[in-house]
């Protein structure tokens, strides 16, 4: 039929975009994460930016490959799926490594909101002071919520066996029962903490660095710096547009399940986890050491 025939090609299409996406996020999280290591055998010692960035591109390391294998089985062989707790294991590591990559992306972006904002507020004053040893807690925290919301989202998946496609990357599916509205409330809940936590961090740091801009421009200071702010304020507002979809694209996944179309939900997904690949690019672009060496390599891959 046709429907059957769309949601084969939308099917065939995300897997060959998602494919794309993955092995270059793998390249661009494994450079990440590569170069970071051979700096912290050179000078022996790791600053709390770079653990966090490291942390960052180790999850998203796992994002990438634990989506792959999902959408390769998929497409594939879509009857493993049909084998005891298969599917509730992909659905729970899938969430855990997605959380951790929402979470650990916000605590980069609070981070830099406490290191780079001058407030004078008793807070951030506190906070600054104490956020290399708080860090280490952030990881902490961010594991054990993306670590419940696997055991949750474990609970409530399900496969539609009574799907008509042969090969459906949408097979896997929640219970939408009302004994399981306060997982689902508990797992909205996480996520838009991260969201928030992202927005809020983000709000603040992008006034004080226009706040700072306008000084700068108000004392006739180097245009060097100014340039450096502007491209740091791009740097934010592009992580806060790519963040948001990656966020509505979890809660519209978590909330409607197979009752969107296949058109929406390919987007959705393809969008979806753009995120560990664009926000690395931004990482990279926004630090001169990576994107000095970033630079470097692309004359060896040529």
């Amino acid at each position: 039929s046709r429907e059957k025939f769309n949601a084969t090609s939308y099917d065939t299409m995300a897997f060959v975009i998602i494919t794309l996406q993955t092995f270059a996020g793998m390249w661009i999280n494994g450079f990440i994460v590569s170069v970071l290591c051979v700096a912290q055998v050179k000078k022996k010692t790791f600053n709390s930016n770079e653990k966090i960035v490291l942390f960052l591109g180790c999850c998203r390391l796992g994002d990438l490959c634990i989506t792959w294998v999902y959408v390769l089985l998929a497409t594939v062989y879509p009857h493993c799926f049909y084998v005891n707790d298969m599917p509730q294991m992909f659905a729970a590591t899938r969430m855990f490594c997605h959380c951790s990559n929402m979470w650990v992306s916000a605590c980069l972006c609070g981070f830099y909101c406490i290191k780079i904002t001058n407030f004078q507020h008793t807070l951030f004053i506190y906070l600054k002071a104490k956020i290399d040893r708080i860090v280490p807690w952030l990881f902490f925290v961010s594991v054990l919520l993306s670590l419940v919301m696997g055991i949750l989202f474990y609970n409530v998946t399900y496969i539609n066996i009574n799907s008509t496609t042969s090969t459906n990357l949408w097979k896997l599916s929640v219970r939408m029962e009302e004994n399981l509205v306060p997982t689902f409330f508990f797992i909205g809940f996480i996520l838009t903490t991260a969201f928030v936590t992202v927005i809020f961090s983000a709000i603040l740091l992008l006034f004080s660095l226009w706040r700072h801009k306008c000084r700068m421009q108000a004392n006739s200071m180097r245009n060097l710096n100014k340039d450096a702010h502007i491209k740091a304020i791009k740097s934010i507002l592009s992580f806060i547009f790519i963040y948001s979809i990656s966020f509505t694209g979890s809660i519209l996944s978590l909330t409607h399940g197979r009752k969107i179309e296949n058109l929406p939900m390919f987007f959705i997904t393809i969008f979806q986890y753009a995120l560990p690949l664009v926000h690395s690019l931004i990482l990279i672009f926004s630090n001169p050491k990576l994107e000095k060496t970033f630079l470097k390599t692309l004359p060896c891959v040529k």
